[in-house]
């Protein structure tokens, strides 16, 4: 039976919510282009629902060629005026944005929430990661430093200069709708780079939040910029458009690879940040409880809805049944429910056909032979919750351990050997994030030189910060988000010769 109470306390709940936001000055549904708010050219919109409840929360414009097309020309025009100003000037605007995302930190914590579903406390924690990368880059933007190169003629100068790459269009997830943003548009404004921005439909009120709070910091019009609707008009014309110098892609391989593939027209640099299937290894001399906590958190944060989120747990035989148990004992704890509820740890999924593919995942899994030690099945509470799932005897045939569930689902496989352990978390087109839970130092340096992925945790689940680079091996994607390194992504170089340098 489902709680049909708790959903109408919850309908309340969301007109009450949203009405709050309106109020806080924040709460935009309309796309950005030129520093203004505007709607479809042709009056169509989209609903954005709150995945808790399903009820709507606002109606956005669906936009597509023509609104691209307008927001791409005012961040063509803003890149000169932009890209000139001084990299302190730059710095200052940035920082002001962090501040007031930092000022409204409860709102923007409320508002992802609402459209995505992740627990209050999550979202507090993604508003705080998100606006770390605006920080950080107001800082970094400052150390773009070029070079002085020993000439090998002596009437000669050489030198390098860094300049921003120009026009940047940027397609992110909903799964992360700040950070995600941010952790592109902070890099990409800090060097002089101007943004349009296609934030997924299925979450659009964060982003608009955000790109209010940087008009609010003086970054000037048309350097940010903001459209969303028909994905795939949008994209072709971020894609078609030589003035877009650079495509950043957080999502699915799929939407990456045709998004590589188009980009090649036109040879625009491009970054892609895409799926993972990341292998979470136990060995025996693991701490079991480090093992279980880092494990639990790497798996069921938002709700198995990440990238980095442990795909398959791959445990030594000797410790199996003992890890199996302790596991299974705390995800069974984990409370869930609306995420504005004290104490939830997992809210719903983001909709409809993200439950179908876990309950086809999970049945694929079981009619080969593995084994549901806990949920299997959606939950009570109805909508998209899920019920926190562990799975054993899972194997290298399954979907489970091929592709990435994307939801609240711990597959547990066997192994016997570092070397086998190494080959079956090696077994995968995918390379972005990995752990390894062991107490023996040697060991963690082996195997993290021997695994094939971007990111690795050695006795933690959660490892992704602003000052570290993200990013993935082989399929999982191209480049670097955060850190020095994250800046590069937004920046050509060029080499500058001075000849006759010793005439008078």
């Amino acid at each position: 039976m489902h709680d049909y109470r708790f959903f109408r306390e919850m309908s309340m709940d969301t007109q009450n919510i949203a009405s709050r936001l309106s109020a806080s000055g924040i709460f935009r549904t309309q796309g950005l282009i030129g520093g203004k708010w505007s709607e479809a050219y042709d009056g169509n919109t989209i609903k954005v629902h709150n995945p808790t409840t399903g009820d709507v929360i606002a109606n956005v414009p669906c936009m597509g060629k023509r609104e691209t097309s307008d927001a791409i020309s005012s961040a063509y025009d803003a890149f000169s005026s932009w890209s000139k100003l001084t990299a302190s000037e730059r710095s200052r605007c940035l920082r002001k944005w962090y501040d007031l995302i930092i000022a409204h930190k409860e709102e923007l914590g409320q508002l992802i929430t609402l459209e995505q579903g992740k627990p209050f406390k999550e979202a507090l924690g993604e508003v705080t990661y998100g606006a770390s990368f605006i920080e950080f880059y107001a800082e970094e933007a400052k150390r773009v430093y070029g070079d002085i190169i020993p000439a090998p003629v002596a009437d000669r100068r050489l030198f390098v200069l860094k300049q921003p790459v120009g026009v940047v269009g940027a397609i992110t997830p909903w799964n992360f709708p700040l950070a995600m943003i941010t952790r592109k548009v902070g890099p990409a404004l800090a060097c002089g780079c101007t943004v349009v921005i296609k934030p997924s439909e299925l979450t659009p009120l964060t982003a608009l939040a955000a790109a209010e709070l940087s008009l609010q910091a003086g970054i000037p019009p048309g350097v940010v910029n903001v459209v969303m609707g028909n994905a795939s008009d949008i994209g072709d014309t971020l894609l078609a458009s030589p003035q877009v110098r650079k495509i950043t892609f957080t999502g699915s391989t799929a939407v990456g690879k045709k998004l590589l593939a188009g980009s090649a027209a036109t040879v625009k640099k491009v970054s892609l940040e895409l799926g993972g299937n990341a292998p979470c290894i136990v060995f025996d001399d693991a701490d079991l409880d480090v093992a279980v906590k880092g494990s639990l958190a790497a798996k069921f944060r938002n709700s198995g809805q990440t990238c980095v989120c442990a795909n398959r747990i791959i445990v030594q035989e000797g410790i199996y049944e003992k890890f199996a148990n302790a596991f299974a004992n705390a995800v069974q704890n984990l409370k869930v429910g609306d995420g504005f509820t004290e104490g939830v740890a997992q809210g719903p999924l983001i909709n409809e056909s993200a439950v179908q593919k876990v309950e086809s995942f999970v049945r694929d899994a079981v009619s080969r032979g593995a084994k549901v030690m806990l949920g299997g099945k959606r939950h009570s509470l109805g909508m998209t919750f899920y019920e926190p799932t562990v799975i054993s005897n899972v194997n290298s045939e399954m979907l489970l351990s091929r592709e990435e569930v994307f939801g609240p689902v711990a597959p547990l496989m066997r192994f016997k050997t570092e070397d086998e352990a190494i080959q079956i978390a090696n077994d995968t087109n995918a390379g972005l994030a990995a752990y390894i839970f062991t107490t023996n130092v040697q060991r963690s340096w082996r195997v993290s030189e021997a695994l094939e992925y971007g990111l690795v945790g050695v006795n933690e689940g959660l490892i992704s910060t602003e000052v570290a680079p993200f990013g993935g091996f082989k399929q999982s994607g191209l480049g670097r988000e955060g850190s020095k390194y994250g800046i590069d992504e937004y920046l050509e170089i060029k080499y500058v010769c001075l000849g006759n340098m010793d005439s008078a």
